[in-house]
């Protein structure tokens, strides 16, 4: 892989994982004084790698039936409705 490539998704990713729940579960986990830190660590950077090894998958192989430009325009309205989701649920509150 290229490297300019490889920095993208590590910026995309760490940017998207900042302050999200898995990261705030993890938070929670770790403020816990009779937890194992390097427990909570290995466990959730597992969860992680299992679930990126898992898109990875599923990506190639909805690339092999679906062009590039149709996955992204997918990826950004299921984006878009996430959001209008949520902004729902704001309003409701």
């Amino acid at each position: 892989m290229e490297m300019q490539k490889l920095i993208i998704v590590f910026v995309t990713v760490f940017l998207a994982e900042l302050g999200d729940k898995t990261q705030l579960a993890t938070l929670l986990y770790a403020a816990d004084r009779n937890a194992s830190k390097t427990a909570i660590f290995l466990a959730a950077a597992g969860a992680l790698v299992l679930s990126t090894g898992i898109a990875v998958v599923a990506g190639a192989k909805l690339a092999s039936i679906l062009s590039p430009t149709a996955l992204k325009a997918a990826a950004g309205c299921g984006f878009i409705l996430i959001g209008l989701w949520m902004v729902a649920q704001t309003i409701r509150q």
